[in-house]
């Protein structure tokens, strides 16, 4: 018998707002994101080139090879060996907090209803909590942990500090399921 996913409600709730809580102590009270992100030389003359270049919101990737022709071409080549290569962000001036912090709960709390609908099928109620802790974490792990695997290997984005929180974010969404898992009586 599979447990239903609306059975899960609770653990769904209370792992994305674990989450949130966790992702935010991660990012704000914790040393291992510190060196994620580093200054620019001369921040306020970039930031002054980049508007007076009229850069729109967007992401660019540079050099920029808009086709595999291009790809081929010496002149390509050879901007791509000369550097700087990278990808640039650019959004918007302002604040946008509220709504990214409204955002990352309910993609915590969305993907615990995925993660929830996954063990529903498998687990039974009155499972062995030590059984779901182990399904509910390892589906986690695969869900927080390799979620930036692709931006590492095709923009080097560092990510050793998300695979640790992505760990830590399965294994406390793995607690709570387990903890908080229906029992097998009605």
């Amino acid at each position: 018998m599979d447990t239903s996913v609306w059975s899960l409600w609770l653990p769904i709730i209370v792992s994305g707002v674990a989450l949130f809580f966790a992702s935010w102590a991660a990012w704000m009270l914790l040393p291992h994101h510190k060196g994620d992100w580093k200054s620019l030389p001369n921040e306020d003359e970039f930031s002054q080139m980049a508007r007076s270049a009229g850069i729109a919101p967007g992401q660019y990737m540079f050099p920029h090879c808009p086709s595999p022709e291009e790809w081929k071409s010496e002149a390509f080549r050879a901007r791509l060996q000369a550097g700087p290569n990278g990808v640039l962000y650019v959004w918007q001036p302002g604040g946008g907090m509220a709504l990214n912090m409204f955002c990352t709960w309910l993609l915590f709390t969305v993907l615990s209803f995925i993660i929830a609908y996954l063990a529903g099928m498998v687990i039974p109620p009155g499972a062995d909590r030590w059984h779901v802790f182990r399904f509910v974490g390892t589906a986690g792990i695969l869900t927080y942990a390799s979620s930036g695997l692709l931006n590492a290997i095709w923009f080097r984005r560092k990510i050793r500090a998300d695979i640790l929180d992505g760990i830590a974010y399965a294994l406390i969404t793995g607690a709570i399921f387990a903890l908080l898992w229906p029992s097998g009586t009605s």
